[in-house]
């Protein structure tokens, strides 16, 4: 496949993080918010329904995240958790999927979400939050403290948790870049979790594997996001006996 240069692209993926809406087929447009910095309404994704997960015996993996876990962009049941649950199916791992991403979400509204993630009782969580504080240009402080909490409240319930990075553009700066990459290292380092330095690895710059507004992930390019994602749990994950 023909891959095309990365730094550019990586300019339109930060600038349209934050502005994204959930949407469920191609024919909706993505919302134009980004030039103030300012993010738009954003439509929540349904939450899975209580009875359907109560009946359904096997341990949750929830990710949780923005957008580029909500599969914005692609129609229902196309979205990376979606992959990443046939994958663990047909490897014979006994684990249901939750899918707890929602557009344009940074990581404060991480924090705020997270009890409703821990309600869901789930055995591991893939945390996938930041670019949208990097898109915003947040204090760094903040961004860490907020993933901190996210990683040390999910931690201190049993879970296991694994992270899931983004990375910026070089419009801003190589200091706050540096620092913005640090800040999954050093989670990871704290908390020792597995983590995924960029989600979209394989993905991000390959032809027909990004949408047209090149910053969410096709169909095709969330099957390679569960594979990435698949590789960071597997060691983590028990196969059902």
């Amino acid at each position: 496949m023909r891959r095309v240069a990365i730094v550019p692209i990586l300019a339109v993926l930060l600038a349209t993080l934050g502005g994204c809406r959930a949407k469920t087929t191609p024919a909706a447009q993505p919302a134009d918010s980004t030039a103030s910095g300012a993010e738009a309404p954003v439509a929540a994704t349904p939450a899975p329904v209580q009875s359907d997960l109560t009946q359904d015996p096997r341990p949750r993996i929830v990710c949780f995240g923005d957008s580029l876990t909500a599969g914005y962009g692609t129609e229902v049941g196309q979205a990376y958790p979606d992959a990443l649950q046939k994958d663990l199916d047909d490897a014979g791992y006994h684990y249901r999927v939750v899918n707890a991403g929602v557009s344009g979400n940074t990581t404060k509204d991480g924090v705020e979400r997270v009890d409703h993630v821990l309600k869901l009782k789930p055995a591991l969580v893939v945390v996938e939050f930041g670019g949208n504080d990097g898109l915003r240009g947040l204090r760094i402080a903040d961004t860490r403290a907020n993933l901190d909490k996210i990683v040390s409240t999910l931690t201190a319930s049993g879970t296991k948790v694994v992270l899931a990075g983004i990375t910026l553009p070089p419009d801003y700066g190589p200091d706050y870049i540096r620092q913005f990459n640090e800040t999954y290292a050093l989670l990871a380092d704290k908390y020792r979790a597995p983590m995924l330095p960029f989600l979209l690895k394989g993905v991000f710059g390959v032809d027909g594997m990004m949408q047209a507004d090149r910053t969410h992930a096709t169909s095709a390019g969330n099957k390679i996001v569960a594979q990435n994602v698949l590789g960071l749990i597997q060691p983590l994950l028990k196969k059902k006996s």
